[in-house]
């Protein structure tokens, strides 16, 4: 089950820096030019053995020159809904200022466990300041340097202890989980409604924790899957509901909590840089992907020429990832709905193939022999064994050979797409890990 961690606070308090050690990127790199792919502030951190999402909550505004208080208003407003504990990041330098004390207040309100993190100069004068962020009411502030790492290992471990129990009300059997994701107004709701249409008998729904998913069973046309939805959905409460932080928010949630993503591209809008972030969410969480453009009905061009024109498109703007199903319908009609369940079906199976060892390893030394590793220095690399981990939760291939750390990736690529070839593994991404023999 998915564990959210916002980091919240005024601009330049080092929110950035901050998400870029916890998740150990250089992703959130501070460059607000507008159009630049905002999935820099998502990023996936292990601490102690616990997996958590992080969030910087500061790449989502608008405006880096003239930041309303509004706007930082909606982001604390939205990490409250959604985030299971949240960071609030001050300067050490600047005090508590107005800001601070603003935000603080809408925290306290919240039932939400909330660190303090002050972030310090690299000097150790700072320590002394550190004690008058006790009067924001929030706890003891935890003093850190988001630049060089000091301090956040114990923030880290803290962040462990208070994180709340996860209710794992994930349904048990082998069921296939769906999510429905895509940016506001690329058509979730219709879909869903097409779906489950008036028939609500044939739908149970598990309630989670409000926080948590809630899985809506399906099974009709003989079709058998769980529908992950989070609950955040339901409440629209002090947050304008087509805000692109909240629906990516609300995206990493149903991501995490599913096995196959059906993301929805609007057919009149064309592929934008925010379907790019949710594909990438998808990416990082290693999940099943099938493509639905959507509102193909009301598309003004739609013959061969621009199917493959929204194809190619969709493949370049996804690229290294281009094995993936892609269907043109619409929600609304109806058209091609079926498909493409079909379709998420099929990138669930293929995320279970599994392949005999024998069988993958007559394929692949025939392919390998073909074509061998280049040397490196004089060196040659000889691939002696192919095995197929079993349980990982994406297909993963282990290659034993002699030197597996001169191993290059157009040489992985090659290796990747060979498999690909010969079994069927689209819309699912696959593993490939070299070993020592």
């Amino acid at each position: 089950m998915g564990r959210l961690v916002a980091i919240v606070g005024r601009p330049n308090v080092g929110k950035s820096t901050l998400f870029n050690r916890l998740t150990r990127t250089r992703d959130a790199i501070v460059n607000d030019t507008s159009g630049t792919t905002r999935d820099r502030q998502y990023g996936i951190m292990e601490w102690n053995g616990m997996e958590m999402s992080v969030v910087d909550t500061g790449g989502w505004v608008e405006g880096s020159d003239d930041i309303f208080e509004s706007e930082i208003n909606k982001q604390v407003y939205i990490a409250i809904e959604e985030a299971d504990v949240i960071l609030f990041m001050v300067d050490v330098k600047t005090g508590i200022t107005d800001l601070d004390d603003h935000v603080a207040r809408i925290l306290r309100k919240s039932a939400k466990p909330v660190i303090v993190v002050s972030n310090k100069d690299d000097n150790n004068q700072a320590v002394l300041a550190e004690a008058e962020f006790y009067a924001l009411g929030l706890g003891k502030p935890y003093s850190i340097s988001a630049i060089n790492g000091t301090g956040t290992g114990d923030l880290l471990d803290e962040v462990v202890r208070i994180m709340p129990e996860k209710s794992d009300d994930a349904p048990e059997e082998m069921v296939p989980r769906f999510a429905i994701v895509g940016r506001p107004n690329a058509g979730k709701s219709s879909l869903i409604n097409s779906l489950m249409d008036e028939e609500r008998n044939i739908v149970t729904d598990i309630a989670g924790t409000t926080r948590d998913s809630i899985y809506t069973r399906f099974n009709k046309f003989g079709f058998d899957f769980y529908l992950v939805d989070t609950a955040g959905i339901r409440k629209k409460n002090k947050v304008n509901e087509d805000i692109e932080y909240y629906s990516v928010l609300r995206s990493i949630r149903a991501i995490e909590n599913a096995d196959v993503c059906l993301l929805l591209i609007d057919a009149t809008r064309g592929i934008e840089a925010q379907d790019v972030n949710i594909f990438s969410i998808i990416q990082k969480n290693r999940k099943g992907l099938v493509v639905l453009v959507n509102k193909w009905d009301i598309a003004e061009n739609k013959g061969q020429q621009a199917i493959k024109y929204f194809e190619d498109t969709i493949r370049e703007r996804f690229a290294p990832f281009t094995d993936f199903p892609i269907i043109f319908g619409s929600a609304l009609t109806r058209q091609r709905i079926l498909k493409a369940l079909e379709k998420s079906i099929d990138v669930y199976n293929a995320r279970n193939r599994v392949i005999p060892t024998s069988q993958l390893n007559n394929a692949m030394q025939e392919i390998i022999s073909a074509y061998p590793p280049p040397a490196v220095k004089g060196k040659f690399v000889k691939i002696k064994y192919v095995t197929m981990l079993q349980e990982a939760r994406v297909p993963s291939f282990v290659f034993f050979c002699n030197l597996p750390q001169w191993i290059r990736d157009p040489y992985k690529r090659y290796l990747e797409n060979q498999i690909r070839e010969r079994w069927d593994f689209s819309g699912t991404p696959i593993n490939l890990y070299f070993r020592q023999k």
